[in-house]
């Protein structure tokens, strides 16, 4: 972690600057964080608010390893013992203990709720490739890194420079704006439902994170594919999977039964 920061601060130098790293930065956020982390991890494979094709279905939980936010049996598993256990003692991120420890101090300890994962992911540990993706999704890096590179030779970008922002400095973006939802959007903002837990809507969080920051409405619906209930409420990965059904790839798309 503390390798991944510091390449960021080497990516900054202006050397490594260029438009074409600045575009692959943001090609490469949308991808890992709204294909990956929110659309796929998230609503597809820990809620199941939606299906899709088994091709597709692996395709974004491909996109979320990119991430490297842990291999999705292992995400999910998480994902879903938190929503048992939310801001309770058992919870492995839970708020009450402090805006950093849900952050990000959590990571840096023991964590008891892994020994949950393999009984909450178990649809996901009967699928082959789930359980390899899970086992290699760091390895996911090296070719996205040949590949950067080598666009960078061919374009008048640096191919270090492509690198650095595609790897390190994603990353490090992706993990913290993933990580607000854990933290921020249980501290501050508003809450428009009893969810037995200190989850918020918050939406500046909302807007870094494609539509997770309407936490509360997730705590309170957390199977439901919309987590922008309200029209002001924008959620970009709601509109990612109404395209996926305009499309004819999404279907058993679940809303709350009262929305």
């Amino acid at each position: 972690m503390i390798t991944i920061h510091l390449l960021t601060v080497v990516a900054l130098m202006p050397q490594y600057w260029s438009w074409q790293a600045l575009s692959v930065l943001l090609i490469l956020y949308w991808i890992t964080a709204c294909l990956g982390v929110t659309l796929g991890y998230h609503r597809l494979l820990s809620h199941r608010s939606f299906r899709v094709p088994r091709w597709l279905e692996r395709f974004f939980a491909t996109c979320g390893a990119l991430s490297c936010q842990h291999g999705p049996i292992d995400w999910i598993g998480l994902h879903r013992h938190h929503h048992t256990f939310s801001d309770t003692t058992a919870d492995h991120h839970n708020s009450k203990k402090g805006f950093w420890w849900s952050h990000m101090g959590w990571m840096f300890q023991p964590i008891p709720a892994m020994n949950a994962v393999a009984r909450l992911s178990g649809d996901l540990y009967r699928d082959p490739y789930y359980r390899w993706l899970n086992k290699y999704f760091l390895l996911l890096q090296i070719p996205l890194a040949g590949l950067l590179f080598y666009l960078g030779t061919i374009t008048s970008a640096n191919g270090w420079s492509l690198v650095l922002w595609g790897i390190p400095m994603r990353l490090v973006l992706v993990y913290h704006v993933t990580w607000l939802v854990n933290s921020a959007t249980h501290c501050w903002g508003t809450t428009d439902y009893d969810s037995g837990d200190n989850s918020r809507n918050n939406a500046w969080v909302a807007a870094l994170t494609f539509g997770e920051g309407w936490h509360n409405n997730h705590h309170a619906f957390p199977n439901s594919a919309r987590q922008g209930l309200k029209p002001e409420q924008i959620d970009i990965t709601w509109e990612h999977i109404r395209l996926l059904k305009a499309c004819g790839l999404a279907s058993k798309v679940r809303l709350p039964a009262t929305y």
